[in-house]
């Protein structure tokens, strides 16, 4: 039997035969421009045409930084809790059995060390996937656990934002997170071990309050959406018209709150090269 019918309407294909295209084979950039998957995983999840860094998560920055994508894991089993028993449209412990069915993920932040370009480096990176990337109990422990291997191993410390802000389910259990990861940037600090933070898209609220903008040198993706309060909320308080990419990485830098932007496919030799320079050890290639 033929897969379509010619009707008076032209050529119609039944519905129980048509082909779906597979999800996820391409990918269309905000600008408009198409680009296969595949490509774009090649061009370091960046678009080709149009620079334009898309937005990835823990695994695909280990891919991009650990030698041969190998890493040790930290930490990985700590789950969050309800202390507070928080319910608005549905049991947080029920929007975080989602998040983990949706993700795979434990929680908002993944920490590992392993090689970078040869020499060891812990890391640690924030998926935003996980309820908005939001920065609840566990994200601060796993981060200050992170610090503490730092601290230990004498390894340099790097942290990749990528944050809606604190955890409103969490209350002020989330805002305790501030201090106590801004105090183990403070242990980092005396014991003179480099802590580079990279903020991405987008880095906001309570993470830019605190350990985001706390690095020996802090670094952003182009085009990175970072500040406190989102543009919609700054302009609404306001009642002013922003500048133009108010709150841009490129904003941002040339208001002296970043070092410098590094394209993604850079960053992995940029951040070792701080590092070789901060030591005092031979550039690697």
């Amino acid at each position: 039997m033929a897969w379509f019918k010619r009707t008076e309407k032209g050529i119609q294909t039944a519905t129980e035969e048509k082909k779906d295209t597979p999800k996820g084979l391409w990918y269309k950039s905000p600008t408009g421009k198409i680009v296969e998957s595949e490509e774009l995983a090649k061009n370091f999840y960046v678009s080709p045409e149009d620079d334009y860094h898309v937005r990835i998560g823990s695994k695909e920055y280990f891919e991009i930084l650990f030698d041969g994508n190998k890493f040790k894991e930290l930490n990985p089993n700590l789950i969050s809790k309800d202390p507070l028993k928080f319910t608005d449209t549905k049991k947080y412990i029920d929007r975080l059995k989602a998040a983990q069915e949706k993700t795979g993920l434990k929680d908002a932040v993944r920490t590992a060390v392993g090689k970078s370009k040869g020499k060891d480096l812990v890391v640690a990176c924030m998926d935003f996937s996980f309820i908005g990337g939001s920065m609840g109990s566990v994200v601060g422990e796993k981060i200050a656990r992170a610090i503490d291997h730092s601290l230990q191993k004498k390894i340099p410390f790097l942290m990749i934002s990528k944050s809606g802000g604190a955890r409103m389910m969490e209350a002020a259990l989330s805002l305790m997170q501030l201090a106590k990861t801004s105090a183990k940037l403070a242990q980092l600090d005396e014991a003179k071990i480099p802590y580079i933070s990279l903020c991405t898209d987008p880095t906001t609220g309570g993470t830019t309050a605190s350990y985001a903008m706390l690095g020996d040198i802090n670094i952003a993706e182009p085009g990175a959406l970072i500040g406190f309060a989102g543009p919609r909320v700054v302009k609404e308080a306001t009642g002013k018209e922003l500048p133009e990419g108010f709150q841009t990485a490129e904003f941002v830098l040339e208001h002296g709150f970043l070092d410098f932007i590094s394209h993604r496919r850079d960053l992995k030799n940029n951040i070792n090269l701080y590092l070789d320079l901060v030591q005092n050890q031979p550039i690697r290639e």
